[in-house]
Protein backbone atom coordinates (compact mmCIF):
# COMPACT_ATOMS: atom_id res chain seq x y z
CA UNK A 1 0.00 0.00 0.00
CA UNK A 2 2.62 2.35 0.47
CA UNK A 3 4.49 1.33 -2.78
CA UNK A 4 1.27 2.47 -4.44
CA UNK A 5 1.40 5.48 -2.85
CA UNK A 6 4.45 6.82 -3.57
CA UNK A 7 4.12 6.14 -6.88
CA UNK A 8 0.54 8.16 -7.36
CA UNK A 9 2.61 10.88 -5.28
CA UNK A 10 5.22 10.91 -7.95
CA UNK A 11 2.58 10.66 -10.73
CA UNK A 12 0.67 13.43 -9.40
CA UNK A 13 3.57 15.37 -9.25
CA UNK A 14 4.35 15.39 -12.46
CA UNK A 15 0.96 16.62 -13.65
CA UNK A 16 1.33 19.46 -11.03
CA UNK A 17 4.43 20.33 -13.02
CA UNK A 18 2.98 20.19 -16.30
CA UNK A 19 0.74 22.95 -14.69
CA UNK A 20 3.01 25.29 -13.69
CA UNK A 21 4.76 24.81 -17.08
CA UNK A 22 1.36 25.93 -18.68
CA UNK A 23 1.29 28.71 -15.53
CA UNK A 24 4.98 29.90 -16.65
CA UNK A 25 3.88 29.95 -20.52
CA UNK A 26 0.85 32.14 -19.94
CA UNK A 27 2.85 34.59 -18.13
CA UNK A 28 5.96 34.63 -21.00
CA UNK A 29 2.59 35.47 -23.40
CA UNK A 30 1.37 38.08 -20.85
CA UNK A 31 4.83 39.48 -21.16
CA UNK A 32 5.36 39.45 -24.74
CA UNK A 33 2.12 40.43 -25.95
CA UNK A 34 -0.08 41.66 -23.31
CA UNK A 35 -2.35 38.69 -22.79
CA UNK A 36 -5.95 40.15 -22.19
CA UNK A 37 -8.52 38.70 -19.36
CA UNK A 38 -9.84 36.78 -21.87
CA UNK A 39 -6.77 34.61 -22.77
CA UNK A 40 -4.86 34.39 -18.75
CA UNK A 41 -9.15 32.69 -18.09
CA UNK A 42 -9.39 30.71 -21.07
CA UNK A 43 -5.56 29.43 -20.51
CA UNK A 44 -6.17 28.60 -16.39
CA UNK A 45 -9.21 26.93 -17.35
CA UNK A 46 -7.58 25.04 -19.70
CA UNK A 47 -4.31 24.05 -17.32
CA UNK A 48 -6.69 23.31 -14.29
CA UNK A 49 -8.37 21.37 -16.43
CA UNK A 50 -5.87 19.10 -17.59
CA UNK A 51 -4.24 18.91 -14.12
CA UNK A 52 -7.90 17.58 -13.04
CA UNK A 53 -8.55 14.99 -15.51
CA UNK A 54 -5.36 13.65 -15.66
CA UNK A 55 -4.54 13.13 -11.95
CA UNK A 56 -7.93 11.84 -11.53
CA UNK A 57 -6.79 9.01 -14.56
CA UNK A 58 -3.60 8.53 -13.20
CA UNK A 59 -5.12 8.02 -9.68
CA UNK A 60 -7.43 5.52 -11.53
CA UNK A 61 -5.07 3.53 -13.54
CA UNK A 62 -2.58 1.28 -12.33
CA UNK A 63 0.67 3.09 -14.18
CA UNK A 64 3.59 3.39 -11.88
CA UNK A 65 5.59 5.45 -14.23
CA UNK A 66 4.41 8.80 -16.20
CA UNK A 67 6.88 7.49 -18.52
CA UNK A 68 8.50 10.13 -21.34
CA UNK A 69 5.42 9.42 -23.81
CA UNK A 70 3.43 11.16 -21.63
CA UNK A 71 5.42 13.76 -20.82
CA UNK A 72 6.61 14.57 -24.46
CA UNK A 73 1.71 14.68 -24.83
CA UNK A 74 1.79 16.91 -21.52
CA UNK A 75 4.37 19.26 -23.18
CA UNK A 76 2.02 19.13 -26.50
CA UNK A 77 -0.61 20.53 -24.11
CA UNK A 78 1.25 22.93 -22.73
CA UNK A 79 1.13 24.49 -26.08
CA UNK A 80 -2.54 24.21 -26.73
CA UNK A 81 -3.08 25.81 -24.02
CA UNK A 82 -1.22 28.76 -24.90
CA UNK A 83 -2.85 28.51 -28.60
CA UNK A 84 -6.23 28.40 -26.39
CA UNK A 85 -4.85 31.52 -24.70
CA UNK A 86 -4.14 33.62 -27.79
CA UNK A 87 -7.71 32.08 -29.71
CA UNK A 88 -9.90 33.34 -26.64
CA UNK A 89 -7.36 36.89 -27.04
CA UNK A 90 -8.11 36.74 -30.50
CA UNK A 91 -11.83 38.11 -29.70
CA UNK A 92 -10.85 41.08 -28.04
CA UNK A 93 -7.96 42.53 -30.04
CA UNK A 94 -5.60 41.38 -33.02
CA UNK A 95 -3.74 37.91 -32.06
CA UNK A 96 -0.39 37.82 -32.87
CA UNK A 97 -0.91 35.66 -35.76
CA UNK A 98 2.76 34.37 -36.16
CA UNK A 99 3.12 33.35 -32.37
CA UNK A 100 -0.15 31.55 -32.80
CA UNK A 101 1.08 29.79 -36.07
CA UNK A 102 4.18 28.79 -34.05
CA UNK A 103 2.67 27.74 -31.11
CA UNK A 104 0.45 24.92 -33.37
CA UNK A 105 2.93 24.07 -36.20
CA UNK A 106 5.27 22.47 -32.73
CA UNK A 107 2.15 21.07 -31.29
CA UNK A 108 1.39 19.26 -34.74
CA UNK A 109 4.52 18.28 -35.64
CA UNK A 110 5.22 16.42 -31.64
CA UNK A 111 1.50 14.78 -32.53
CA UNK A 112 3.19 11.67 -33.81
CA UNK A 113 6.64 12.15 -31.08
CA UNK A 114 4.70 11.03 -28.37
CA UNK A 115 3.37 7.53 -29.84
CA UNK A 116 7.14 6.52 -31.35
CA UNK A 117 8.42 7.02 -27.99
CA UNK A 118 6.23 5.12 -26.44
CA UNK A 119 6.69 1.80 -28.57
CA UNK A 120 10.04 2.30 -28.26
CA UNK A 121 10.32 2.81 -24.72
CA UNK A 122 7.51 0.28 -24.29
CA UNK A 123 5.34 2.38 -22.50
CA UNK A 124 1.92 2.81 -24.31
CA UNK A 125 -0.39 2.59 -22.14
CA UNK A 126 -4.73 3.06 -22.65
CA UNK A 127 -3.92 5.94 -20.72
CA UNK A 128 -1.59 7.48 -22.86
CA UNK A 129 -3.24 6.99 -26.22
CA UNK A 130 -6.54 8.59 -24.45
CA UNK A 131 -4.43 11.74 -23.32
CA UNK A 132 -2.75 11.96 -26.88
CA UNK A 133 -6.21 11.71 -28.49
CA UNK A 134 -7.94 14.10 -25.98
CA UNK A 135 -4.91 16.86 -26.24
CA UNK A 136 -5.41 16.35 -30.40
CA UNK A 137 -9.24 16.97 -30.49
CA UNK A 138 -9.06 20.03 -28.11
CA UNK A 139 -6.32 21.50 -30.53
CA UNK A 140 -8.42 21.14 -33.33
CA UNK A 141 -11.89 22.61 -32.08
CA UNK A 142 -9.45 25.59 -30.74
CA UNK A 143 -8.21 26.02 -34.44
CA UNK A 144 -11.92 25.63 -35.60
CA UNK A 145 -13.68 28.81 -33.52
CA UNK A 146 -10.33 30.40 -34.80
CA UNK A 147 -10.99 30.17 -38.05
CA UNK A 148 -14.75 30.18 -38.22
CA UNK A 149 -14.19 34.15 -37.28
CA UNK A 150 -12.75 34.48 -41.08
CA UNK A 151 -14.73 31.60 -42.45
CA UNK A 152 -17.90 31.12 -41.06
CA UNK A 153 -19.78 29.16 -38.27
CA UNK A 154 -19.41 25.81 -40.62
CA UNK A 155 -15.81 25.50 -39.65
CA UNK A 156 -16.90 24.31 -36.02
CA UNK A 157 -18.31 21.27 -37.82
CA UNK A 158 -14.24 19.92 -37.97
CA UNK A 159 -13.92 20.58 -34.45
CA UNK A 160 -17.39 20.00 -33.11
CA UNK A 161 -17.47 16.36 -34.99
CA UNK A 162 -15.41 14.19 -32.55
CA UNK A 163 -17.10 15.43 -29.40
CA UNK A 164 -20.75 14.99 -31.59
CA UNK A 165 -19.77 11.40 -31.71
CA UNK A 166 -19.02 10.84 -28.03
CA UNK A 167 -21.93 12.54 -27.28
CA UNK A 168 -24.36 10.44 -29.42
CA UNK A 169 -22.34 7.04 -27.82
CA UNK A 170 -24.01 7.72 -24.71
CA UNK A 171 -27.18 7.34 -26.58
CA UNK A 172 -25.93 4.54 -28.83
CA UNK A 173 -23.59 2.43 -27.19
CA UNK A 174 -22.87 0.42 -29.97
CA UNK A 175 -20.66 3.53 -31.39
CA UNK A 176 -17.98 2.59 -28.30
CA UNK A 177 -17.19 -0.52 -29.96
CA UNK A 178 -13.42 -0.54 -30.81
CA UNK A 179 -12.49 0.31 -34.52
CA UNK A 180 -10.10 -1.40 -36.31
CA UNK A 181 -7.26 0.82 -37.35
CA UNK A 182 -6.90 2.44 -39.92
CA UNK A 183 -4.49 4.28 -42.11
CA UNK A 184 -7.01 6.26 -43.59
CA UNK A 185 -8.63 7.64 -40.35
CA UNK A 186 -5.07 9.20 -38.84
CA UNK A 187 -4.24 10.59 -42.27
CA UNK A 188 -8.00 12.58 -42.31
CA UNK A 189 -7.04 13.00 -38.65
CA UNK A 190 -4.17 14.97 -39.33
CA UNK A 191 -5.32 16.99 -42.60
CA UNK A 192 -7.40 18.22 -40.18
CA UNK A 193 -4.89 20.12 -38.45
CA UNK A 194 -2.26 21.16 -41.19
CA UNK A 195 -5.91 22.29 -43.10
CA UNK A 196 -6.76 24.41 -40.14
CA UNK A 197 -3.61 25.85 -39.81
CA UNK A 198 -2.75 27.02 -42.94
CA UNK A 199 -6.41 29.24 -42.75
CA UNK A 200 -5.44 30.32 -40.04
CA UNK A 201 -1.98 31.73 -40.89
CA UNK A 202 -3.79 33.76 -43.49
CA UNK A 203 -0.61 32.86 -46.53
CA UNK A 204 -3.37 32.19 -49.17
CA UNK A 205 -6.35 34.13 -51.12
CA UNK A 206 -9.41 33.69 -49.20
CA UNK A 207 -11.20 31.39 -52.11
CA UNK A 208 -8.06 28.85 -51.36
CA UNK A 209 -8.10 28.90 -47.39
CA UNK A 210 -12.06 28.03 -48.04
CA UNK A 211 -11.38 25.16 -50.35
CA UNK A 212 -8.62 23.82 -48.22
CA UNK A 213 -11.08 23.86 -44.95
CA UNK A 214 -13.63 22.50 -47.10
CA UNK A 215 -11.92 19.64 -48.34
CA UNK A 216 -10.87 18.96 -44.56
CA UNK A 217 -14.14 19.29 -43.11
CA UNK A 218 -15.18 16.68 -46.54
CA UNK A 219 -12.94 14.67 -45.69
CA UNK A 220 -13.55 13.92 -41.77
CA UNK A 221 -16.97 13.77 -43.19
CA UNK A 222 -16.68 10.87 -45.00
CA UNK A 223 -13.99 9.34 -42.30
CA UNK A 224 -16.62 9.72 -39.70
CA UNK A 225 -19.25 7.94 -41.73
CA UNK A 226 -17.37 5.09 -42.61
CA UNK A 227 -16.20 4.38 -38.79
CA UNK A 228 -20.09 4.88 -37.93
CA UNK A 229 -21.19 2.33 -40.62
CA UNK A 230 -18.51 -0.32 -39.89
CA UNK A 231 -19.69 0.17 -36.50
CA UNK A 232 -23.48 -0.82 -37.29
CA UNK A 233 -22.70 -3.45 -39.09
CA UNK A 234 -20.19 -5.08 -36.34
CA UNK A 235 -23.47 -4.57 -33.60
CA UNK A 236 -25.68 -6.18 -36.07
CA UNK A 237 -23.31 -9.12 -36.72
CA UNK A 238 -22.65 -9.33 -33.22
CA UNK A 239 -26.65 -9.35 -31.94
CA UNK A 240 -27.23 -11.93 -34.66
CA UNK A 241 -24.22 -14.00 -33.67
CA UNK A 242 -25.66 -15.83 -30.46
CA UNK A 243 -28.83 -16.49 -32.41
CA UNK A 244 -26.89 -18.72 -35.35
CA UNK A 245 -24.35 -20.49 -32.84
CA UNK A 246 -25.82 -23.70 -31.60
CA UNK A 247 -26.16 -24.69 -28.00
CA UNK A 248 -22.55 -27.21 -28.33
CA UNK A 249 -20.40 -24.18 -28.91
CA UNK A 250 -20.89 -22.08 -25.79
CA UNK A 251 -17.39 -21.84 -25.07
CA UNK A 252 -16.25 -21.33 -28.53
CA UNK A 253 -18.37 -18.40 -29.24
CA UNK A 254 -17.10 -16.61 -25.61
CA UNK A 255 -13.59 -17.02 -26.71
CA UNK A 256 -14.27 -15.19 -30.32
CA UNK A 257 -16.29 -12.50 -28.78
CA UNK A 258 -13.26 -12.02 -25.89
CA UNK A 259 -10.90 -12.08 -28.73
CA UNK A 260 -12.77 -9.68 -31.08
Amino acid sequence: MALNNTYDARLQQETAVGAGVQILLLALLGTAIGLGVAGWLSGLAFAFATWAVLSRALHRSALRSFGPANRVTLGRATLVGGVTALVADSFQSAPPVTLLVGLTAVALLLDGVDGKVARRTGTSSALGARFDMEVDAFLILVLSVYVSTRLGPWVLLIGAMRYAFVAAAHFAPWLNAPLPPSFARKTVAAVQGIALLIAGSSLLPHAAELTVVLLALTSLTWSFGRDVAWLWRHARATEARPQETTPAQPALLELELAVR
